[in-house]
């Protein structure tokens, strides 16, 4: 089970941290990303990690703002977003793939789980 949070409302600019923690026994396997989903578009892919950490991949409108980390000890990943601008408004999901294959996560191809999604407005 995925549990995303830290969504919330900010001034173009502005910055938000959200969190996933992963329940179960599989994160230190799993890669985990992050995707979105404005009103009356499709999800879409927005940053990715692998289960060491030392591999991540990101979506080209947010390189340069975003930053995914995790931390293993608390089985959490974060998603660091600064500079956020009006079009990131979204309902933000983190996803993990127990494989570990960042590839497959970040295109959807295979996700086992999906986080309940979290909230963030940026306004102008």
């Amino acid at each position: 089970e995925l549990v995303d949070s830290g969504g919330g409302s900010v001034e173009t600019g502005g910055s938000l941290r959200l969190s996933c923690i992963v329940f179960g026994g599989t994160f230190s396997t799993s890669a985990v990303g992050w995707f979105r989903q404005a009103p009356g578009k499709e999800r879409e892919f927005v940053a990715v990690i692998g289960a060491s950490g030392l591999s991540t991949g990101y979506a080209d409108s947010v390189k340069g703002r975003f930053t995914i980390s995790r931390d293993n000890a608390k089985n959490t990943v974060y998603l660091q977003m600064n500079s956020l601008r009006p079009e990131d408004t979204a309902v933000y999901y983190c996803a993990a793939d127990e494989g570990g294959d960042t590839n497959t996560l970040a295109l959807m191809i295979w996700v086992d789980s999906w986080g309940q999604g979290t909230q963030v407005t940026v306004s102008s």
